[in-house]
């Protein structure tokens, strides 16, 4: 599969904005600064397909990043403080809505970043993929900014937390370095070819 082979598709801030699915769907799901652009950007090897935001809760749209083969979709961020109840309403409506409709959801990347355990909003989310039985890969991001002993610490700490869910996947991951970047990408072709 040809990541490098990528456009922009479209923003939608509302339900109707949405495209209509039609192809396999990669979907990034994140709180507010996980690094979810910059996952992005590495895997279809571009500086600023997705943009990075310096301010978190910045991305209030889905965006799609359509392939040849399937379709990127960048939800966004959930759990930052300082957005309005307002806003946060609509983000839950609009990702809700998501989810709802009818879609070729091939799997969905839940991103955590490396450096703490899971947020109450992670483990939200990843309740919600595991009860809609929807199948998704754990990729901890940030990976770069441990040392080689609390990588390993966490790492352990990460596969014992999420023991009890069967054939989970998690993936370190640094944007930096590149790290899990190639097994990442072998996943996710497996599970665009479903």
């Amino acid at each position: 599969m040809n990541f490098q082979v990528v456009q922009f598709e479209a923003a939608a801030g509302l339900l109707n904005q949405l495209p209509p699915s039609t192809i396999p769907e990669i979907v990034f799901s994140g709180r507010s600064n996980v690094g979810k652009s910059s996952l992005i950007n590495k895997l279809v090897n571009r500086k600023s397909l997705a943009r990075v935001s310096a301010k978190p809760g910045k991305t209030a749209t889905i965006n799609f990043y359509k392939l040849q083969e399937c379709r990127l979709v960048d939800l966004p961020g959930y759990g930052y403080a300082k957005v309005s109840a307002k806003e946060k309403e609509r983000w839950a409506e609009l990702v809700e809505g998501f989810f709802a409709q009818e879609r070729k959801v091939a799997c969905v990347v839940q991103i955590i970043d490396m450096r703490h355990m899971p947020t109450e909003d992670d483990l939200h989310m990843i309740e919600f993929l595991l009860t809609s039985q929807r199948p998704f890969i754990l990729v901890a991001t940030k990976s770069d900014k441990l040392n080689k002993t609390e990588y390993a610490q966490r790492e352990s700490q990460l596969r014992s937390f999420f023991q009890t869910v069967e054939d989970l996947k998690i993936i370190p991951f640094s944007a930096v370095t590149g790290d899990g970047l190639s097994e990442l990408k072998m996943l996710l072709e497996e599970f665009c070819h479903f």
